[in-house]
């Protein structure tokens, strides 16, 4: 009988990944930004064939694809090595050229809208105000642009949507990440979408639904987001639905059915409804997956899913209008093991220490495997969530042996506007105590070994991971920052200057704060990172500069500090080239097996 070894670290990194995905208006054909050849690239499928082909070499991240609205062109976003400076290109369905539309080296050009004739291009940039944005209006034959909407000096702008007839714009102010309220620009008038609205709140989508009406996702004095309708020649909102506990997240307009397609979310999974707007009625949607990434829909009702599941990377998924089965477009998968042999996380809710309660995941190792070790994950963002979304770095850690345990904690989102603002002005406190109270829960509960803890998280989580190792060494015998704050301070002062208007509210006002960001940062409990550390970074990383790694990483070393520190120089704040990320989970791997083998069990004091 032949004996096959386990499946090695590329088994689980040569799973491929979507970033985003267009359909072309007769569906003939499909085009997505795919890593299929190792780093990312355009590529298409003739429908109903499936077999893909490159349009694209520039082997470069894409954060948005659309077809004209007669399929004769494309325009996607590109930027270069991660530095999340998109440049836009027209391409043609084929391939071939990338025709520069709008590009300036070290800025930034976002959710790009092309008009329904395919003649001019609407887009957010960083350009004209780094700081405050501007939207602009770009005329593709003559390359003319002209300046639509100004950022203010008290917040950042977004251009979230252009009525077909383009007299209408929906733009939001950005104050916060809980705090984006949305408004309809005709002429030199802005208006509310939620006039009546006090207090905080965010609209996270619009569509136009007539030629003087919208149709929006608000939680404007409520606590979850819901659809309301409004009317432009009344100024008026009207609230249409809401559920309970469950956050809208985008709105689709199925024009010639007269229905809008909802995506929601509801804690760790999302979810996928019909509206009629004629009657009202409400339908749900079986999906093949447990969360969305983005959903198309063709002029013929055909609908169209990319997302992925706990035990399923991202594919593109299509449903017959009249048909209640999914067809799959795409077939990615761990090569060699089926979803079957990955494993499915149970669902937890465990009391903090405040007694709120927190939904976390727990990927639990077979008994054949497992090593008995547990590592804490604590998510990034902070305002985002874990959810039962497939990782590669997750079962395949979980088939080396490893547990891993990753709580949503306070300041996560799908758990309503109230828990994600309690992470506001407060990063080092009650999430750290959170993700310590759900370590002591599972150890509690018999899911985990005191004395077998790990640690390891990336961007806030990073940040999280140093802080917790700084402050709550005695828990862990290993810990992992990838590309984690240091110093909130110079966190501060470095992020992209769109990103400055709202970091008083976010992290803390430098001056005012001064004592509790001094607190809140990993960098001053050097003397309590006492245990053996990685630390991982891209040089191009815009969000978390490399200068807050190599800070941490000299400080320590100068103290005699068990650390290593790899540093890639062409990615950004993630990791967008196939061989990079090999080599950065093999070194994770090697990492901590030597440190299970060579630490002595971590005690709490």
């Amino acid at each position: 009988m032949l004996t096959f070894k386990k499946p090695d670290v590329e088994q689980f990194f040569r799973t491929f990944a979507i970033q985003d995905f267009a359909v072309s208006p007769d569906e003939g054909q499909v085009v997505f930004s795919t890593n299929l050849s190792g780093k990312f690239d355009l590529w298409a499928m003739d429908l109903p064939n499936t077999f893909p082909y490159p349009l694209t070499f520039n082997g470069q991240s894409c954060d948005s694809i659309q077809y004209d609205k007669r399929g004769r062109f494309l325009v996607a976003g590109f930027d270069h090595d991660g530095d999340e400076n998109s440049q836009l290109y027209a391409l043609q369905p084929h391939g071939g050229e990338l025709l520069p539309l709008c590009v300036k080296e070290g800025h930034r050009h976002m959710n790009p809208i092309l008009s329904e004739d395919g003649k001019r291009l609407y887009y957010t940039s960083t350009k004209e105000d780094p700081t405050y944005l501007s939207a602009l209006c770009c005329d593709l034959k003559t390359g003319q642009e002209v300046s639509v909407l100004q950022g203010s000096g008290d917040a950042s702008i977004f251009l979230i949507d252009v009525s077909p007839k383009e007299e209408y714009l929906v733009y939001v102010k950005h104050f916060a990440n809980t705090y984006a309220p949305a408004f309809l620009c005709f002429g030199d008038k802005h208006v509310s979408l939620d006039p009546e609205a006090e207090g905080e709140y965010t609209v996270s989508d619009s569509v136009f639904t007539g030629k003087h009406e919208l149709h929006f996702l608000t939680n404007a004095g409520g606590d979850f987001s819901y659809l309301a309708r409004y009317d432009i020649e009344s100024e008026t909102k009207t609230k249409l639905l809401e559920l309970e506990g469950v956050d809208f997240t985008s709105v689709i307009y199925d024009k010639e059915r007269g229905q809008l397609y909802l995506t929601a979310s509801k804690g760790v999974s999302d979810y996928l409804y019909t509206y009629d707007l004629e009657s009202g009625a409400l339908g749900g949607v079986p999906l093949p997956v447990d969360a969305i990434s983005s959903v198309k829909v063709s002029d013929s009702g055909n609908l169209y899913v990319l997302g992925r599941s706990a035990v399923s990377p991202t594919n593109i998924f299509k449903k017959e209008r009249l048909s209640e089965e999914w067809t799959r477009c795409t077939n990615y998968g761990v090569p060699g093991i089926s979803e079957e042999q990955l494993v499915r996380p149970e669902v937890l809710t465990y009391p903090s220490f405040d007694g709120l309660k927190i939904e976390s995941l727990f990927f639990r190792a077979s008994e054949e495997s497992s090593n008995g070790h547990t590592i804490l994950w604590p998510h990034g963002g902070p305002q985002a969530s874990e959810r039962l979304a497939f990782r590669s770095l997750f079962q395949f850690l979980v088939s080396r042996g490893f547990d891993i345990f990753a709580p949503n904690f306070r300041g996560s989102t799908g758990y309503g506007l109230s828990f994600c603002k309690l992470v506001e002005g407060d990063w080092g406190d009650g999430p750290r105590l959170d993700n310590i109270a759900g370590l002591d829960w599972i150890v509690e509960n018999g899911y985990a070994n005191r004395d077998k803890l790990l640690l390891m998280g990336g961007s806030f989580g990073g940040y999280m991971a140093l802080l917790l190792h700084g402050r709550h060494a005695d828990y862990f015998k290993a810990v992992v920052d990838i590309f984690g704050p240091s110093d909130l301070f110079s966190f501060i002062e470095s992020v992209p200057e769109h990103w400055k208007p709202i970091m008083n509210k976010w992290v803390g006002d430098p001056v005012a704060d001064k004592e509790k960001l001094i607190a809140y940062s990993p960098i001053t409990y050097l003397d309590g990172m006492t245990k053996p550390m990685l630390v991982i970074q891209g040089a191009n990383d815009p969000r978390v500069v490399q200068a807050e790694s190599d800070k941490i990483v000299r400080a320590l070393q100068e103290k005699g500090a068990n650390v290593e520190y790899i540093v890639l120089e062409d990615e950004g704040h993630g990791f967008l080239k196939k061989e990079n990320e090999m080599r950065v989970y093999r070194a994770v791997l090697e990492f901590l097996e030597k440190a299970i083998k060579e630490q002595p069990a971590a005690v709490k004091g």
